[in-house]
């Protein structure tokens, strides 16, 4: 199995989860559970599917706050054995959810640009003005700094960010990929799995084309048949 393509499980609850799951079988290794699944058993569910499934857990919480309630929510989340999470890229944010992770395997993963924003959004949002692709690099490199394992970036940006010296050794994860013919959907900065991962991404997530294809197998299959040879 390809462990660059992360299956992004964003259906309602744990149930709709382990199905899905079920069905695309061995053409998958890697699952994303957000947020939108937290109150719907999203944490026993990354339990499972890591645990009786084999399964590596990407949990996509994207935790913001003071420190010191950040590195107790991570420290609380590390207990479960999964692979990565989310935290906001913000440099005080990241240290702490470093602090928390201390003695796991868990890597934590900092937030550049949400790929569902661009530059209108993040005017609405008073953020800095500039190139939404040199915000991203600047807030990846400090968030490199910090002690990220690796950021979450569009696949736009990967190729500028995997080119940073503080980048070496790190991960890049791309959502926002969709394949050939797919819908945008909400997402604005977009690419084909082939070209994120040609730019420099380890990991790719996909949710709707594969959760909302007639055959969610086939289609996670399709898509890893769009990379490039390791």
């Amino acid at each position: 199995m390809d462990d660059r393509l992360i299956v992004a499980l964003d259906v309602p609850n744990a149930l709709a989860g382990l199905e899905l799951a079920e069905k695309i079988g061995d053409a998958a290794s890697f699952y994303k559970i957000g947020l939108g699944m937290l109150t719907g058993g999203g944490l026993a569910l990354a339990n499972e599917l890591k645990q009786e499934h084999g399964k590596r857990i990407f949990l996509d919480m994207k935790f913001f706050d003071i420190g010191a309630t950040v590195e107790a929510a991570v420290r609380g989340i590390a207990q479960y054995d999964l692979d990565f999470l989310t935290v906001h890229g913000d440099p005080h944010v990241v240290r702490a959810a470093k602090a928390g992770a201390a003695g796991s395997n868990l890597k934590i993963l900092a937030v550049t640009i949400l790929t569902s924003l661009d530059r209108g959004d993040l005017d609405a949002g008073l953020i800095l003005p500039g190139d939404v692709t040199d915000i991203v690099a600047t807030r990846a490199a400090r968030a490199f700094e910090a002690g990220a394992d690796g950021v979450i970036a569009s696949p736009r940006e990967a190729g500028l960010i995997r080119a940073l010296p503080e980048a070496a050794g790190r991960l890049i994860v791309t959502p926002g990929v969709r394949p050939s013919g797919s819908d945008a959907g909400d997402q604005k900065r977009i690419e084909t799995p082939a070209t994120a991962i040609a730019n420099g991404a380890d990991h790719i997530v996909v949710g709707r084309p594969i959760w909302q294809a007639q055959d969610p197998r086939a289609a996670a299959q399709a898509i890893v048949a769009e990379f490039p040879a390791r």
